[in-house]
């Protein structure tokens, strides 16, 4: 058998070219006039490189070495930015640490890191104060505040001379690592090597210049996270800014007046965010406000209800899907529609380049990944295969796939209600529920039953301003969706709840766990008292 012919020859003086973070910044500043704002600062593209190289000086000189890691607790700013490349750039490896973790956790995730030095915000001072004594492999800690003062990252920064010299080194060399969220138990770690984060800055720019107008980006784009830079690398949005030399906003803790306020001031029209954090817009933006547009916003963590896409709209944004997890590094599909139609635009979208995805016939038709980015495991083995499993990288998500090849999530397969011997989508009849007058969100659990096997539980949170959802009314307006063969009649909820709030993990999506574990708390007590 003929094997593929392989080049064995090549110039003596050829430059391999690995595929590292650092080339992601080849001559951008020369290409670009644009600013990084962040707080008081503004930035040019000359000053990031300058201050990356400052601040990997600075870490080599505090005995950070490659392989080390390094582990970032910090609001959204230019210091996380630069972060994002200097650490991995100097072979070190980044750990963007999830600061809304319990302080257990965060411990926890620090610990099995073996992080050495931390970088830290000022407001983390007396968290770290608490756990970093327990922590004896941490040798270094510099904090981070706005003002240079003594001591702290700006004042260091500006007393370092951007001296340090980057080498090459192994593409598959580990860039970044952090901990996923929403499992049980401790948090699992993953990791990202250099080359991973270069093709999915690629692939995802390629995307994005070939969506639909006011669905991708562009050059001439002001760019703002509104997703955490401590999770799945805000979605690898600042690296393809950067590499793209685009205006970039970083606005701190997120506040949604300040959000408006800067959107407003630096005429911010690219952003992605979770369901939460656009509800929250849509509310601080109140009744009759001017138009919020041109802005365009990927939506992900947890599904885009086409109810809230189409308020968003009447307020001037375009939303649209984007599909990841925090082991795919994240995106893996977006969703796109030339007719702007908001159907197509809250499905999970279709599969970026590089990307290929199936369904499980045999398992559920959960949603089964390969692509170069995805993780290759946790730091348990046993997980690690179990994520891998014949090759494939298992989501954990029930899909269905479009006959124009995109991507519906019908749900998560711990989510799937079966009752009844049919099967429930929660997330079907979360969205219905949106569309009934007086509700603002909607999370549905299954509970067990002994004659049917599960039954959907609701939670709904009643829009602000308007009546208190009445259960009976709401559980009446989804009959009209059960006549109309839009829904199964087993899958009207057996309660309705009523909630002030829905509990929400550290990074926004709604905490199915704590809801059910509410249910069988209360059936308890109700078992008890009877």
């Amino acid at each position: 058998m003929n094997s593929p012919r392989i080049l064995t020859t090549p110039a003596e003086g050829a430059y391999a070219y690995p595929l590292l973070l650092r080339h992601l910044l080849a001559n951008v500043a020369q290409q670009t006039s644009a600013e990084i704002v962040s707080g008081q600062w503004r930035f040019t593209y000359s000053d990031l490189a300058d201050r990356v190289s400052r601040l990997a000086a600075l870490l080599a000189d505090r005995g950070v070495r490659p392989g080390d890691t390094v582990a970032v607790m910090d609001w959204d700013s230019h210091r996380y930015l630069e972060c994002y490349f200097a650490i991995p750039m100097m072979g070190a490896v980044l750990q963007t640490v999830n600061v809304r973790l319990s302080p257990a956790q965060i411990a926890y995730t620090l610990r099995e890191s073996g992080a050495s030095f931390v970088l830290r915000h000022a407001d983390f001072g007396p968290l770290c104060g608490d756990i970093l004594s327990d922590l004896p492999a941490i040798r270094g800690v510099i904090r981070m505040e706005e003002r240079p003062e003594p001591g702290s990252y700006e004042a260091l920064i500006a007393a370092t001379a951007p001296t340090f010299r980057f080498e090459d080194f192994d593409e598959n060399a580990i860039a970044t690592t952090f901990h996923t969220t929403g499992t049980t138990g401790n948090p699992k770690q993953v990791f990202f090597s250099h080359r991973q984060l270069v093709l999915h800055t690629l692939a995802l720019a390629a995307t994005l210049a070939n969506q639909p107008a006011g669905q991708g980006l562009r050059r001439g784009d002001v760019y703002m996270p509104m997703t955490p830079m401590f999770h799945v690398h805000a979605w690898g949005l600042p690296f393809v800014a950067t590499m793209l030399g685009l205006k970039q906003v970083y606005p701190g803790r997120y506040d949604p007046k300040r959000l408006l306020a800067l959107k407003r001031r630096e005429q911010v029209n690219f952003s992605h965010c979770v369901p939460t954090i656009l509800r929250m817009l849509l509310d601080a933006r109140g009744d009759g406000a001017e138009s919020l547009g041109p802005w365009t916003v990927i939506i992900g963590g947890s599904a885009l209800p086409p109810s809230l896409a189409d308020e968003a709209s009447r307020a001037g944004l375009s939303t649209l899907v984007g599909f990841g997890m925090s082991e795919t590094g994240p995106v893996v599909a977006l969703a796109r529609s030339p007719g702007n139609d908001t159907a197509e635009l809250c499905r999970a979208g279709f599969p970026i380049p590089l990307v290929h995805a199936r369904l499980d016939r045999e398992g559920g038709n959960e949603l089964l990944l390969r692509a170069p980015w995805l993780t290759r495991g946790y730091g348990s083995q046993a997980a690690s295969d179990a994520l891998w499993e014949a090759g494939w990288l298992h989501t954990g998500d029930v899909a269905a796939m479009d006959d124009d090849g995109a991507i519906r999530i019908v749900d998560r397969l711990k989510d799937v209600i079966k009752t009844g011997g049919e099967w429930v989508s929660s997330i079907a009849v979360e969205e219905f529920l949106l569309e009934l007058p007086g509700v603002a969100e909607a999370a549905v659990v299954g509970i067990s039953d002994g004659k049917w096997g599960e039954r959907p539980v609701a939670f709904v949170v009643a829009a602000a301003g308007g009546d208190t959802a009445d259960p009976q009314m709401l559980r009446d307006g989804l009959m009209h969706h059960v006549a109309a063969g839009r829904l199964s009649k087993y899958a009207i909820p057996e309660r309705v709840l009523i909630l002030d709030g829905l509990p929400r993990t550290s990074v926004g999506k709604v905490d199915k766990k704590a809801l059910r574990d509410r249910l069988t708390i209360d059936m308890a007590a109700g078992e008890a008292g009877a």
